[in-house]
């Protein structure tokens, strides 16, 4: 368990990093990607050459006796929430980081984005159930308890993940709607309907985070593997072929599982590897989006 100056010191490294990174990176992108909940009133001015008459304020015209035009503005306010996978599963990384380690910095990096953008920013935790929910909120130190859970939340004893449970506390917990990123390994249980749901409510993006060693097995002879969240141990023959393909098979049905769910629902998914340099990911999926 990490001390409180531990705790306080990863918070300010990742602070500096991932603040930097939405101040002079992401903050035009997630601004024209995100749009506000409408237009609405701000002020009239006269009408000029190429306005559209459909604007004309046709009692202050009267008033005046010559064309004035209504300006309308986007509603910029937007809520933002970040359901965060903390099961055993994401304590786990062979390349750089953990998957935990990397959820924990892009997570950072949207709610400064957001935060830049006076947007409201919220988290629920989960691992095979809902551990905390942060209601929304503005404010860099409303910001850096985010981060500061993220990195000192230690769950009760889990056995699995559950993305449907997460997705389901959250569309009874929010009435309003919200732009919504599920970041995790989407290692679960069936999660579709509970998807669909969400993303007719709220503006939904997951994030799909993972590890190289998720995908294939190291050739490393004969090792004892345990299950991260059911604790099962098992010997593996990683020399041997059909092992190995078996092994990338089953990585392989989950990613389909959920690329599939994501566009039946009509939610964006984006994955990123645990070495993978997640800021042109980001990038390249808010500019594509």
């Amino acid at each position: 368990m990490l001390t409180t100056a531990e705790i306080l010191k990863k918070v300010r490294r990742i602070e500096i990093k991932t603040r930097g990174l939405s101040n002079h990176i992401f903050a035009g992108e997630y601004h024209s990607t995100f749009k506000g909940r409408g237009m609405s009133f701000s002020e009239v001015r006269e009408y000029t050459y190429g306005d559209d008459v459909k604007n004309i304020d046709w009692n202050v015209t009267a008033r005046f006796s010559h064309p004035f035009v209504k300006v309308f503005e986007e509603e910029r306010e937007l809520t933002v929430m970040l359901v965060v996978d903390v099961s055993a599963s994401s304590l786990f990384g062979t390349h750089q980081r953990l998957k935990r380690e990397l959820i924990t910095e892009i997570a950072a990096v949207i709610a400064f984005s957001a935060t830049t953008n006076n947007d409201k920013v919220g988290v629920l935790f989960f691992s095979d159930k809902v551990e905390k929910f942060i209601p929304p909120k503005k404010g860099r130190s409303h910001i850096l308890r985010i981060i500061r859970e993220m990195i000192a939340l230690e769950p009760k004893q889990t056995t699995g993940t559950n993305v449907a449970g997460a997705l389901d506390y959250m569309n009874n917990v929010l009435k309003k709607r919200t732009i919504t990123f599920v970041l995790s390994d989407l290692i679960s249980a069936p999660y579709e309907q509970s998807l669909q749901l969400a993303a007719r409510k709220h503006d939904l993006v997951g994030i799909q985070v993972y590890d190289k060693a998720d995908k294939e097995l190291p050739q490393a002879g004969l090792v004892q593997v345990m299950d991260a969240e059911t604790r099962k141990a098992q010997w593996l023959d990683t020399d041997n072929t059909s092992i190995r393909n078996a092994y990338m098979a089953a990585f392989e049905y989950h990613k389909k599982y959920s690329v599939q769910a994501f566009r039946k629902s009509g939610a964006s998914l984006l994955s990123v590897r645990t070495d993978d340099d997640y800021v042109k990911a980001l990038q390249g999926f808010f500019k594509g989006r």
